[in-house]
């Protein structure tokens, strides 16, 4: 049987239980059939005179699923109206009913249940090798019901104190209730505090000549965008698009006043990497431009993995593979024609190496640059004192004679499980890697840490093999110093990675394929002790065929980027930057 909220008298309770147990509830006697015809309607009048007066027998109630927003959901304030999500195969229409803890009035709509539509998708994301997107079975029975902005604006404003609790119950045809679901969320006093940038790219593998496959044409890399989100808007805004070449990770310092992101050459070199400050209009020219490759040997070496800039916007780590291996030698790569997982990629050798923007020279970091191991996913502490890092044995990205991998997860993918460890930077002296105990020697892959603004923290990824994009991967927090690992409230059923911490440490925004091939980002919140509260998805990031990856929190105003242009994107630029 349903719970009442504790916040309401002791009689009342006993009522509202007594009318519950009877299959009753409190708007059977207010609701009339002229207004179930207007979904949408409000109204807060009659609520305890309906439950004293309800009936006092009637069959029992058959369940419903809330299945958005999860029990304990923690929203952030002003972000835009969530659109509720439940199942229910017994009600004709449904009560919403949503009640505070602070003697507000509840609030009560009537809704005939509308379905879930898919979004406009993007025509020019539209190819042979993927499939619009379409909804499960799951979804295909699910009904929503948004509210409106000053509707959802009064459900914040007193869900900050205590919990609400959002009731729904159906009704059948004889205007009773026979259906009926409820779960409490609250809003946070934590606001976001920063927008969220992000590249928004189509999945659009393709077949080469060769019977290579590419994630995306060469005529077709102009589609990705990189965009900046305010989660109180109701969408995003492009700031670059339409370049004619590959970039792909992208970090800022944690002061918000520098930006770098890889930048691929011709021959799909990856030895560029572009270092610029963060202004209103950002312009990324041939003098921002590090050469990786300092032999200028193009697509020679691959390197420049996972970059990262320092708080301070002074150093770049990243990973190296060394003058004398090629990207064959030292990465497992694995393209499908698979949309959905599309593509496998992660290092199998590598050092860390770190750059010094003053003196435009890069050098191994002592303690993460043995050859006997790969060492990847390199990140800063946020006082800069740290650098959090994942690390396995080295070994070929092939065996001679290895099967191909058909699909994500294939077991005939290499095989290689990685340990998180942290090393002083000590001014680019290094140190003793010490292993993160909780996040190492578990069996599965560790990788990709995020370590939290108050240093508490490290947030990581684990997988039974690989890194980042896997069917599998989970997100775990462990303290700094090393302990027990925890799995996040957050996860979903499918894929969970490329997160990010808000500069005050008590958001993480990340990315699921959950509700789509297409991957959507969400919010977590998180408190001083580490708990974290289930997935809060942000609507509306991108068209519904294509996807989101690697967003990251800026510590900027919402508008402090209006736009990047790239004026070293094209193959005479770059080489002339090589020069």
């Amino acid at each position: 049987m349903s719970r009442i909220p504790a916040f309401f008298p002791i009689r009342t309770r006993a009522l509202v239980s007594l009318c519950l147990a009877l299959g009753v509830f409190v708007t059977i006697a207010t609701v009339e059939l002229s207004h179930r015809s207007h979904p949408g309607s409000r109204s807060t009048q009659g609520f305890l005179p309906a439950v004293l007066a309800a009936q006092e027998s009637s069959p029992k109630l058959w369940p419903l699923a809330i299945d958005y927003p999860e029990e304990g959901s923690i929203f952030p304030p002003g972000i835009t109206p969530p659109t509720i999500l439940w199942r229910d195969a017994a009600g004709a229409s449904w009560n919403i009913d949503i009640f505070f803890a602070d003697k507000t009035p509840p609030i009560h709509f009537v809704t005939g249940g509308e379905r879930i539509k898919i979004p406009p998708i993007d025509s020019q994301a539209v190819s042979d090798t993927n499939k619009p997107p379409t909804l499960t079975a799951q979804q295909a029975a699910t009904f929503i019901w948004t509210p409106d902005t000053a509707t959802w604006a009064t459900i914040q404003a007193h869900s900050v104190a205590a919990p609400a609790r959002l009731v729904i119950s159906g009704i059948g045809d004889s205007h009773t209730v026979i259906s009926q679901s409820q779960v409490a969320f609250t809003t946070s006093s934590d606001p976001v505090g920063a927008p969220i940038f992000y590249r928004d790219v189509p999945l659009m593998p393709t077949l080469g000549v060769n019977g290579v496959v590419s994630p995306l044409a060469p005529d077709a890399i102009h589609l990705i965008h990189w965009c900046l989100r305010d989660i109180r808007k109701p969408a995003s805004r492009v700031l670059l698009r339409d370049m004619p070449t590959c970039a792909n990770c992208h970090s800022f310092s944690a002061d918000g006043k520098t930006f770098g992101m890889d930048i691929d050459g011709p021959g799909n070199d990856k030895g560029l990497y572009a270092v610029v400050p963060v202004q209103k209009h950002m312009t990324i020219e041939n003098k921002d431009m590090v050469n990786w490759n300092v032999d200028g040997t193009v697509g020679k070496t691959r390197v420049g993995f996972m970059s990262q800039v320092s708080p301070d916007g002074r150093y770049v780590v990243s990973t190296f593979a060394g003058p004398s291996l090629t990207l064959r030698e030292s990465y497992y790569v694995t393209n499908f024609t698979d949309h959905r997982f599309l593509q496998v990629f992660y290092p199998t050798r590598g050092i860390l190496e770190w750059y010094s923007r003053a003196a435009q020279t890069r050098y191994p970091l002592p303690g993460a640059d043995d050859p006997k191991y790969v060492q990847t996913d390199g990140v800063w502490s946020r006082d800069g004192k740290w650098i959090v890092f994942s690390r396995a044995e080295a070994r070929d990205p092939r065996k001679p004679g290895q099967p191909p991998a058909l699909h994500s997860n294939d077991p005939n993918e290499t095989q290689i499980q990685y340990d998180l460890y942290r090393i002083p930077f000590n001014d680019g002296k290094g140190g003793k890697p010490e292993r993160i105990v909780g996040a190492s020697e578990d069996g599965m892959s560790n990788s990709f840490p995020k370590v939290s603004p108050d240093g508490k923290w490290i947030v990581f990824v684990q997988a039974k093999n690989g890194q980042l994009m896997r069917p599998d991967s989970q997100l775990y927090i462990v303290p700094f110093q090393g302990g027990v690992a925890r799995r996040m409230n957050c996860n979903t059923r499918l894929m969970n990675s490329w997160h990010s911490f808000s500069p005050n440490g008590r958001w993480m925004v990340f990315s699921s394929k959950a509700r789509s091939p297409y991957t959507q980002m969400y919010l977590t919140h998180i408190d001083a002790n580490g708990n974290d509260s289930p997935p809060i998805l942000i609507d509306n990031t991108t068209a519904s065929n294509r996807a989101v990856n690697i967003p990251e929190f800026v510590n900027i105003d919402p508008d402090g980027i209006e736009d990047i242009q790239v004026h070293v994107a094209d193959k005479q630029a770059i080489a002339d930057a090589r020069k």
